[in-house]
């Protein structure tokens, strides 16, 4: 209880200076002593301080814009490398198309070449071969010839002449 009795003895004691709240000189005073401390706190601290919060959101945002524009010009060369890529697989494929067609021909040409050339060796050696056979075939006529006149002289003695 000595809680209370002490806080309705202060607030009998405000009330006989004046009240609650006593407009003197005093308030003035404060109120210009407020304002003063505002100004002064807003020259000394809060200017420099929104000053370097925009400076520092102007570079953020600035960096971003650069981020963004480099994204973009990334993406863009990626998209034209994609397609000089693709062309260059198409032109390479169409190359190498190309290159196996002319190695095909030039394949099929040395076959046929190869074809005909060892055809005309075949014609040559049978030809060699039946000129042999026919020298042969006259060379053993001959002998035939003789060996039977031989043999017929034998047999039949000094009759055949």
């Amino acid at each position: 209880m000595t809680l209370y009795s002490t806080f309705i003895l202060a607030v009998e004691s405000a009330e006989s200076k004046g009240g609650l709240f006593d407009f003197d000189a005093t308030l003035p005073i404060m109120a210009v002593q407020i304002l003063i401390l505002i100004v002064i706190l807003n020259n000394i601290f809060f200017k420099p301080l929104t000053k370097a919060i925009d400076d520092r959101n102007d570079y953020v945002r600035t960096n971003i814009a650069e981020a963004k524009e480099r994204l973009e010009k990334a993406e863009s060369l990626a998209k034209q490398y994609e397609v000089e890529l693709a062309e260059t697989r198409k032109s390479s494929q169409a190359m190498l198309l190309a290159a196996q067609s002319d190695a095909n021909k030039i394949r099929s040409e040395q076959i046929a070449a190869t074809l005909a050339e060892s055809q005309s060796q075949i014609v040559e050696a049978k030809a060699e071969i039946e000129k042999q056979k026919s020298e042969a075939m006259a060379v053993l006529d001959t002998q035939v010839d003789v060996l039977s006149r031989q043999i017929l002289e034998k047999l039949l003695g000094n009759l055949v002449k």
